[in-house]
């Protein structure tokens, strides 16, 4: 049986008891509680999730989402502690100002849409709850929260080449039951500017798709802008936050960043009534990776390797916010999955997998949050004894 979407959890319960893992579920409205701990009042546990990447390249057969490959990232992802992994499918743009939304990468759409269900159905036969994520890649190598399309007749096109590039993943996840979605990924242009109402109206079509919960990534710099929140069950962040400001910080100045970035999250999540979900944190491989974390890998030059210094910013960053009854959860920025490909990303990349910032992850998942519901025993929440590195 795979595992049930997330609802009230009397409702769960039940739906459990009589082994029909959907029942109960409305077909349509929130299926959280209100409120800002929403996530810790529906008792399913904190979100310890991963980003599973595909395979960028279709020299590289038998290697990406729903191939045997695949599988044992799934594997790895549960013996480290995940609870969830999130599915990436991408679709392409030519420039920041399209007319459409080719909805082929590396394979066409058909071939890719199969390989995403199937890798949705590995999750779940691992024991793993899946949240789809339908990304835009820009061909000119450009950011997708700069796309604009100009006119108002540009925008209107653009719209609807949009709502038919999400609706169709929609679809799919609806299909394969997968327990949340987004509606996007860092389309600053389109969600936090006078444009948002065509994409509010996008997430009206989603709903009557899609039965799970929805979430958008917004930027982490643009999600006090995003309009389209309350349309929402969560608050979705892609959460590269920088830490420190001066290069060689320490881990103690770093902490100090971290409650800084817990404090904003914490006003966000009580502003809008609804918990926050990170939908993507990750710090690259090098030295002072918390000083614009964003930069990408392959931007990259002279690099210094260093995996303390990742670890450091994951550790500052995590460690206020798992006591924190308003976050619902986290997901890794990545692995990829074939998890023995390694040309996919350069050593100094995000991928903390092999490296002290897997331990400083698996310590993470190990431990009890706030969003895992009210601990039994003294009325509190307690934390096992983790493993790794300790630092949890």
């Amino acid at each position: 049986m795979s595992p049930a979407r997330l609802v009230p959890g009397a409702v769960l319960l039940a739906a459990l008891a009589s082994g029909d893992a959907h029942a109960g579920r409305p077909a349509k409205g929130p299926l959280l509680p209100p409120g800002a701990t929403a996530w810790q009042s529906a008792g399913t546990g904190g979100i310890r999730g991963i980003t599973i990447g595909p395979i960028e390249s279709s020299l590289h057969a038998d290697r990406g989402y729903g191939s045997a490959a695949c599988g044992r990232t799934m594997t790895e992802a549960r013996r480290l502690g995940a609870n969830w992994v999130s599915l990436t499918p991408f679709g392409r743009v030519l420039d920041l100002s399209p007319t459409g939304i080719d909805p082929t990468f590396e394979a066409p759409f058909a071939v890719n849409r199969r390989a995403v269900a199937k890798a949705i159905r590995q999750a779940h036969a691992a024991g793993l709850r899946v949240f789809l994520v339908p990304h835009l890649w820009v061909e000119t190598g450009q950011w997708r929260g700069q796309i604009d399309p100009s006119t108002d007749d540009g925008w209107k096109r653009w719209a609807v080449a949009y709502r038919r590039f999400v609706l169709a993943w929609a679809r799919v996840a609806e299909a394969e039951g997968a327990d949340m979605l987004a509606i996007g990924v860092e389309l600053r242009s389109f969600a936090t500017t006078t444009r948002a109402p065509l994409l509010t109206g996008i997430v009206a079509d989603v709903r009557r798709a899609y039965h799970g919960l929805l979430t958008y990534a917004a930027n982490w710099d643009d999600v006090l802008d995003t309009v389209v929140l309350g349309d929402l069950d969560v608050i979705g962040l892609n959460a590269f936050f920088p830490l420190a400001k001066t290069a060689g910080a320490d881990l103690s100045e770093l902490r100090k960043g971290g409650v800084e970035v817990a404090d904003r999250m914490r006003v966000l999540a009580e502003t809008w009534q609804k918990p926050v979900l990170f939908t993507e944190i990750g710090y690259t491989t090098r030295k002072d990776p918390a000083i614009e974390p964003w930069t990408w890998p392959d931007a990259m030059t002279g690099v210094v390797i260093d995996q303390r210094a990742q670890a450091d910013a994951y550790t500052a960053l995590l460690e206020p916010l798992l006591d924190a009854p308003w976050f619902a959860g986290f997901f890794v920025w990545r692995v990829y999955s074939d998890p023995d490909d390694m040309s996919q990303e350069a050593e100094w990349g995000f991928s903390p997998r092999g490296k002290l910032a897997e331990l400083v992850v698996r310590d993470a998942f190990a431990a009890r949050w706030a969003a895992d519901g009210p601990w039994s025993r003294r009325g509190a929440f307690a934390t096992p004894k983790a493993t790794g590195v300790g630092l949890f």
